[in-house]
């Protein structure tokens, strides 16, 4: 993982991205070099455009999904994604190689050539993802431990979204606790060190929860540190390789004395300022959209076209959000808030696709305008299930720090949730997001988005 203005991203996805910026812009250059027969100066008039078109197509390409293990899905997936970034990609870079300033360079027979080679590009990246990163690059890693935490750090460092990892093996340390996972990689002899040194371990991962009546070697640990070996803790493991703060090892101590959960008032200005420009934007280029969505609802029914609902906010601040209805009139006639789940009947046939889509959430961007919202935070809950899973969940209070948003990286990383687990899992995802909140991490969270939306993932 590679830790990039507080916000951890996986390391070979890194490199896949800067190696298409070369490509991308090696392409343009050269393809526009040769058919101008420029000469060897050429491409420095060129650099600036190729670098702007290789942004744009490496940026539109993340937000498709094509940076995503093909494991992950399937196949089909992989292809259906390959399909939508030809859609988007392709048009978008005819259209970029037709406004961008090429100083003359530019010509139809270059222009189908570098949609020809980007096409290509395209599918080599899909084709490569099938495969995990090269075992050049992967870490080695050893876990210390050999209980539940240390198979949940093993399925988690398997998963293809980590890229490649050669997991060593699992020292034991001595504790009471049963061993669950593969008797043939324990390690239960001889010295953290030498095993350290003999297996050219990169990083340690310390899977022991309780610690007081461990016989953890802190000593051996320390010295392995000064080794050069990267040592994580769980806490600090799920942070760094899930992107998500777990409840389970948070502590009250951990809040206050840890880094991040920084709230300075230049975040908030820089955060609201962007906000006020991305949501114009945005409004600007959804209203077609949103004016078509509120002649259906209004035929389909007769009903009123929006809905407003109390939510809760910034510091646990009332506030009424606004949406497309996408219930019937009589979605809670009893009065009592009731979650959505999978099929629920009270669905209208419009509200269920503006629903998959996320139209129902488009004219909550008159609430980022107003100012009761960010385009990207926790989702708002109402009021009546906060309180409910405040009593519940422990910390929960500890989103509402920040404004919520009209996205966010629960939504992005977890499924559509209906319950007090549900819950829990985003909590953690919230407090992710608040104890790293950037304009890099909100950035990622809109492009995050974008493949969300596109695809319908976790939609009900």
């Amino acid at each position: 993982m590679l830790k990039i203005f507080s916000h951890y991203f996986p390391l070979h996805v890194v490199r896949r991205l800067c190696l298409d910026l070369f490509l991308l812009v090696a392409i343009v250059v050269a393809s526009a070099s040769l058919r101008a027969h420029a000469g060897e100066t050429a491409w420095k008039d060129l650099l600036p455009s190729a670098l702007c078109f290789a942004v744009v197509m490496v940026v539109a390409s993340f937000s498709l999904g094509l940076y995503r293990p093909v494991d992950e899905d399937g196949p089909r997936t992989a292809f259906a994604r390959l399909v939508l970034a030809m859609l988007f990609c392709l048009p978008a870079a005819y259209g970029l190689l037709l406004l961008l300033p090429w100083s003359g360079f530019a010509s139809l027979s270059m222009r189908v050539q570098v949609l020809v080679l980007t096409l290509i590009v395209l599918i080599l990246r899909v084709s490569v993802n099938r495969n995990q990163a090269s075992s050049l690059f992967a870490p080695r890693i050893l876990v210390i431990g050999t209980g539940e935490d240390a198979l949940e750090v093993q399925r988690i460092l398997l998963h293809p979204e980590q890229g490649r990892v050669e997991v060593q093996g699992f020292f034991s340390p001595g504790s009471k606790d049963e061993s669950v996972v593969d008797a043939a990689k324990i390690i239960s002899s001889g010295s953290l060190t030498n095993v350290v040194r003999q297996l050219k371990i990169d990083e340690i991962i310390v899977a022991v929860r309780e610690r007081r009546g461990s016989t953890l070697p802190v000593r051996e640990l320390l010295d392995c540190k000064l080794l050069g070996v990267r040592i994580f803790d769980l806490s600090l493991f799920h942070e760094r390789v899930r992107r998500q703060v777990r409840l389970d090892s948070l502590r009250t101590s951990w809040l206050i004395y840890g880094d991040g959960f920084q709230q300075s008032l230049r975040q908030v200005f820089v955060k609201r300022v962007f906000d006020l420009a991305v949501g114009i934007a945005l409004l600007a280029a959804a209203a077609p959209l949103m004016l078509v969505t509120a002649l259906l609802i209004a035929f389909e029914d007769r009903g009123p076209v929006f809905y407003r609902q109390e939510r809760v906010g910034l510091g646990g601040q009332i506030f009424r959000v606004i949406k497309f209805r996408s219930m019937g009139l009589d979605a809670e006639k009893d009065g009592k808030p009731i979650w959505a789940s999978s099929n629920d009947g009270r669905i209208t046939r419009v509200g269920r696709i503006i629903r998959w889509l996320r139209i129902d959430e488009l004219p909550q961007l008159l609430n980022v305008l107003m100012g009761d919202m960010s385009l990207v935070g926790p989702r708002p809950e109402r009021p009546y299930f906060v309180d409910r899973l405040a009593r519940e969940i422990s910390f929960y209070g500890t989103r509402h720090c920040v404004k919520p948003g009209l996205t966010g990286w629960a939504q992005v990383r977890y499924q559509y949730g209906s319950s007090v687990d549900d819950a829990v899992q985003k909590l953690q995802y919230d407090l992710y997001y608040v104890k790293n909140h950037t304009l890099v991490l909100d950035t990622l969270v809109l492009l995050e988005t974008v493949h969300v939306v596109l695809t319908g993932k976790g939609a009900q």
